[in-house]
């Protein structure tokens, strides 16, 4: 996983052992692709602690090789069921359009609505972080149309 979001070069690179911890901790929530024996893409998610219908993504990464044929809404998708969330949060920058396009999709593959507002401005960083614009996707239903 660290190196699949190392080779993305836009997403924030936590630490290897961080990515272990992930693996550990949330595997019910998270999600690895494989094409052949190849590692094609993941995503890392959570159930809320304050909202546990809500299933909050927390990185979405797909090899540069199998971009373009859907993976990441399929494994979107996938947790969507395997969880049975009816709500999905997810961050993203002004800057990144194809996942806003991704989750946009997903809202619209079942059928549910979405809104975006400001939740962490660069003020809140110590390191000038673009703001993060939370979407929040409801109501999911658990099998995609």
């Amino acid at each position: 996983m660290w190196t699949l979001a190392r080779d993305t070069e836009v997403l924030d690179l936590n630490s290897s052992y961080a990515y272990l911890l992930w693996c550990r901790d949330f595997a019910a929530t998270s999600v690895i692709a494989e094409v052949g024996d190849e590692p094609a893409g993941f995503v890392t998610g959570y159930l809320r602690p304050e909202a546990p219908d809500t299933l909050m993504i927390w990185q979405v990464a797909v090899s540069a090789q199998f971009r373009g044929q859907r993976l990441a809404g399929t494994m979107l998708d996938e947790l969507v069921r395997r969880t049975g969330a009816t709500r999905m949060e997810t961050t993203i920058t002004d800057d990144n359009a194809a996942s806003h396009r991704l989750f946009t999709g997903l809202a619209d593959r079942h059928g549910a609505d979405w809104r975006r507002a400001a939740l962490f401005t660069p003020e809140h960083y110590p390191d000038g972080h673009d703001t993060e614009y939370l979407y929040e996707i409801a109501p999911l239903r658990t099998a995609a149309a």
